[in-house]
């Protein structure tokens, strides 16, 4: 690998293996590993390049190098490109390949070909890294994930020469899912480099880390890389991500877009006034309330202990959800200028009640670059929990290959 190294101008080359990011399943959390190590191998390399060799959902991005051309790029990708301001690496090249939609018919009907795929894929991860130390690759799902069009995680990490690194959950079909996984990488010859296990129950950490150890190196001789305890506010949404999902806008409180809330800390309101006003004394400071937008009587009350809240301690953090199903429901001038005055935010949807509160439940926040506090707080947590040392350790084939060619280039 290429390192720096302070206290030597001289920068010495050799090939460093990639390293690909794959999940066992969806919503394991694979964003938020990728954000942690390429924060952890910056602190390690002074170049680290990035890619997500195949992608689906995208955005539009202007190029890195200053061209004015729009290109698709993966959101994931987006993210982390800005977050980490990876101006060494263009946008093309970090999302060679997008599975947007009609792409996969497609490929079925022959408009794409095998060979046009691993072209793109292949040249832009030499471009990525000609200009980096070290080469972090994003996955899209599990190992299989792209076998429609013949580009699966595994594939691609084989084609690429990676290092596999598996995320999964801790729980009791982790090992099942890693398995399946894990035969998939033996079978295109991909080198599994170990494992990270997330959103583990912070209470049965110590457990959960032994138990894996033991497990991984008995059954398959691999390490585990790290385990990393839950920490709620990093799956909690914002008010902004709110009004993504919700398709609509805050009509008060807009500073407090960012701030999050848990969504075991959200309340349906369906009582009489006098019963809110009591229970709500003893309710979360930091409260998502729900009720449906005819209820004027609980919107003045929600305003009312509002103000009491902030006016004594300055605690209160609650917001409302207003709902509507119909449309036909408008809020009273009155209270909307109260509740500007009190920066309460009050986001409107256009949905019933008990369809508002199935979707929060059921909502996975995921990273964007427009959060920069969540994604700190994610990398800080999540550093702690990932040995570094056993994931960058050579492999023995690589060890022999830069003992023979140390002048070659570091990527293969």
């Amino acid at each position: 690998y290429r390192r720096h190294d302070i206290n030597n101008s001289n920068r010495s080359v050799a090939f460093r293996r990639p390293i690909y990011v794959a999940a066992t399943k969806q919503h394991v959390g694979k964003t938020s590993v990728c954000l942690s190590l390429l924060a952890g191998l910056q602190k390690r390399f002074e170049k680290v390049g990035f890619m997500k060799p195949v992608g689906q959902q995208y955005v539009l991005a202007k190029s890195a190098h200053g061209s004015e051309k729009m290109v698709r790029v993966d959101k994931d990708a987006h993210v982390i490109g800005e977050h980490f301001q990876l101006r060494h690496i263009d946008y093309c090249d970090m999302s060679p390949v997008v599975i947007s939609r009609g792409y996969t018919k497609d490929y079925v009907d022959g408009n794409i070909s095998d060979e046009s795929q691993h072209a793109k894929i292949q040249t832009a991860f030499r471009k990525v890294s000609e200009v980096s130390d070290i080469v972090l690759c994003e996955g899209t799902g599990h190992c299989a994930v792209g076998s429609i069009v013949n580009m699966s995680n595994a594939k691609v990490a084989a084609m690429l020469g990676a290092d596999m690194v598996l995320v999964a959950n801790g729980h009791g079909t982790a090992i099942d899912e890693l398995e399946l996984n894990r035969v998939l990488c033996h079978h295109h010859g991909v080198n599994l480099k170990g494992v990270i296990v997330n959103k583990v129950n912070p209470e049965e950490l110590d457990e959960t880390r032994a138990f894996f150890s033991e497990t991984l190196m008995k059954l398959w001789q691999i390490p585990l890389l790290g385990c990393i305890p839950d920490k709620p506010m990093l799956g909690s949404p914002t008010l902004a991500e709110l009004e993504r999902m919700f398709e609509s806008k805050l009509i008060s409180g807009q500073k407090h877009r960012m701030r999050h809330y848990d969504i075991h800390n959200t309340d349906l309101i369906t009582t009489s006034l006098s019963y809110f006003g009591e229970y709500s004394q003893t309710q979360h400071p930091q409260t998502l309330y729900i009720c449906h937008s005819s209820r004027h009587d609980i919107i003045d009350g929600i305003l009312t202990e509002y103000q009491k809240g902030n006016g004594n301690l300055g605690t209160m953090q609650a917001a409302l959800l207003l709902c509507d199903g119909t449309g036909k429901h408008i809020i009273p001038r009155d209270i909307l200028e109260r509740a500007n005055y009190l920066d309460l935010p009050i986001l409107p949807v256009k949905l019933n009640t008990e369809r508002t509160v199935k979707l929060i439940n059921k909502y996975t926040p995921k990273s964007n670059a427009e959060n920069k506090d969540r994604i700190s707080s994610l990398i800080d947590h999540y550093n702690c929990y990932i040995n570094y040392e056993k994931m960058l350790r050579p492999h023995p084939a690589q060890e022999a290959y830069n003992s023979v060619n140390k002048c070659l280039p570091h990527y293969c």
